[in-house]
């Protein structure tokens, strides 16, 4: 029988350089993941400034037409296209 070496693999430590990859990857992670659920998951608040801003806007701008009246329209005549020769 021969014999087995079960002692554990020896494994060389880790560089400054290699532990500075694996931390920066680590917050890189987290950051795409922070950014992921940003998207996911949208504030509220925001979102309610947003519709209030387009139905203060909508609201605005219809007391503006009231208050002017009808505008007279200016009509023009449509262009004639010419033919074109070939």
């Amino acid at each position: 029988m021969s014999d087995l070496d079960l002692s554990p693999p020896e494994v060389p430590e880790p560089t400054f350089l290699e532990s500075v990859l694996k931390y920066g990857l680590f917050l890189g992670a987290i950051f795409q993941l922070i950014c992921i659920l940003a998207i996911i998951i949208p504030s509220s608040k925001g979102h309610e400034q947003e519709e209030t801003e387009a139905t203060d806007n909508k609201t605005a701008a219809e007391q503006m037409k009231k208050s002017k009246g009808a505008a007279p329209q200016i009509r023009q005549k449509p262009k004639k296209e010419s033919k074109k020769k070939r």
